[in-house]
């Protein structure tokens, strides 16, 4: 599988170079992509019939997309279905287990009936 994508990336940057070349090469006479729509003649597509250097760059174009669409279906992550309610359950178990834990310790505690008062206090208080 990481054979196919590196063969289809370095495809990929060869289509996108030499479409960049073949953009940069073509007459800049107006009869590209506007003429087509401009209905200028009687053909159906414009009066100007495509050169091969046209043709040749709808070619790499579609190549162009068609590589880039394989590179990113395949580099793709799968979606990650995650269930909220063993979580749930996992945190209702412990969060009972550390309840009952702090009844115990409480049950232990013995019962003060006045409070613990430092040796400093009393002595001062009873000055």
């Amino acid at each position: 599988m990481n054979a196919i994508k590196i063969i289809l990336l370095v495809a990929f940057v060869i289509i996108s170079l030499l479409l960049i070349l073949l953009v940069l090469i073509q007459n800049d006479e107006g009869g590209g992509m506007g003429g087509l729509f401009g209905g200028a003649g009687s053909a159906a597509f414009g009066s100007h019939s495509a050169s091969v250097v046209n043709k040749t760059t709808f070619v790499f174009v579609a190549l162009f997309f068609l590589t880039a669409f394989c590179i990113a279906r395949l580099n793709r992550k799968p979606a990650l279905k995650q269930s909220l309610e063993p979580a749930a359950v996992e945190n209702s178990d412990s969060s009972v287990g550390s309840t009952e834990e702090a009844l115990d310790i409480l049950k232990l505690l013995p019962d003060v009936e006045k409070p613990v008062v430092p040796a400093e206090v009393e002595m001062n208080a009873g000055e």
